[in-house]
């Protein structure tokens, strides 16, 4: 397994702005699309049911996105995750945007893990054992050349 999650997307009509240009809301979409990748990935899910019933979910705590370079319509844009940090309750991404060498934006997204129950508040949690195995491994593995 890889450290890192990686995407090539062909940048479509519908995500652009009327200059051609990717609207800059479609790189928070694109990194949260790569953060649910990344826990398919590890085998886990971003809303999950723990062998207790806890049933968790990991809602973001902060995002940002620094644009170097526009990304236009029908151009092939890669985004690559890797985990920066594991917290006791949150996992910090960092996400890169590139055009073959370019790099068009970086961001990062700070998530926590949360018990999630109807009617009730979020409460922040420790990021269960099974989920810290499967991101340590990850975070830990060499890069697939």
């Amino acid at each position: 397994m890889a450290s890192f999650i990686e995407q090539v997307r062909r940048v479509e009509f519908v995500e652009t702005d009327m200059a051609g240009i990717v609207h800059f809301s479609r790189f928070y979409i694109w990194m949260e699309q790569l953060e649910h990748e990344f826990f398919r990935a590890i085998g886990l899910s971003i809303m999950q049911q723990l062998e207790d019933g806890t049933v968790i979910g990991w809602p973001r705590v902060s995002a940002q996105c620094r644009f170097e370079s526009p990304a236009r319509y029908d151009e092939f844009v890669t985004a690559r995750l890797t985990v920066q940090r594991i917290g006791v309750k949150s996992l910090t991404f960092d996400v890169v945007f590139r055009r073959g060498e370019r790099v068009l934006a970086r961001g990062s997204m700070k998530t926590v893990c949360c018990r999630l129950r109807p009617g009730h508040e979020l409460e922040s949690l420790e990021i269960p054992q099974l989920y810290l195995d499967r991101i340590e491994e990850y975070a830990e593995a060499p890069e697939e050349t």
